[in-house]
């Protein structure tokens, strides 16, 4: 389509209200930690962004952008904010594509559960986009995905699909083959979610070193 070009990357992340992040770890760290330990996770994720150095960037907010959280990251960070419409995770994620695909060829969309995710993980999205893939995706080990990129939408890929179940991904691929697109899945990287991966979290260090992490493109 004429005055699409270049790639956007969205990031959809929740406001850090205690006892509506990270809930499932809230018999280990208490609401608060678990609501401080959320805003870190975005904190990284911005990190990792503003070192892939896209030029198009959008911070979707949850439920809206007035968190002073959400403040900081926008002047902190030098993003734009945008509210995430109503609806579940896929409804608001089609919103999203289909405003970013008028004006942008590629758009990439990430959430900030996955601190393995590396400015080098976002170049090889957007490069598997421009080699001829209509989709690209990084699976995670619970069975469903931490990025996924788009050169065109479509409410198949999004619509019924179970999500925070384990088989998103699954799903996800069995829409694919039907809509008969090319897709590209990169290296499965794990999130953090239950006490189990707030225990690998921990164990991997990538929190401590964040800034030395996102600037390398290692994980």
């Amino acid at each position: 389509m004429t005055g699409r070009e270049g790639t956007a990357v969205i990031v959809f992340a929740k406001a850090p209200e205690p006892g509506t992040v990270k809930t499932r770890l809230v018999p280990v760290l208490g609401a608060e930690g678990a609501a401080a330990l959320h805003a870190k996770l975005v904190k990284r994720t911005l990190g990792t962004l503003r070192a892939a150095s896209f030029k198009s960037v959008e911070l979707h907010c949850a439920p809206g952008t007035d968190d002073p959280f959400f403040r900081f990251c926008a002047g902190h960070y030098g993003i734009p904010l945008q509210p995430q419409v109503a609806g579940d995770l896929g409804a608001r994620m089609l919103s999203a594509f289909e405003r970013a695909l008028a004006a942008h060829a590629c758009v990439v969309l990430i959430g900030t559960d996955c601190p393995a995710l590396t400015a080098r993980h976002l170049r090889q999205a957007e490069r598997a986009l421009r080699d001829g893939n209509e989709a690209v995706f990084i699976p995670c080990e619970d069975g469903g995905y931490a990025l996924i990129g788009l050169r065109r939408a479509d409410g198949q890929l999004f619509e019924g699909i179970t999500w925070g179940g384990d088989g998103v991904m699954t799903q996800t691929r069995a829409r694919l083959s039907a809509l008969g697109w090319r897709w590209h899945e990169l290296e499965t990287l794990w999130d953090v979610d239950r006490p189990a991966d707030y225990q690998r979290l921990m164990d991997s260090g990538l929190l401590d070193r964040g800034k030395r992490s996102v600037a390398t493109g290692g994980a």
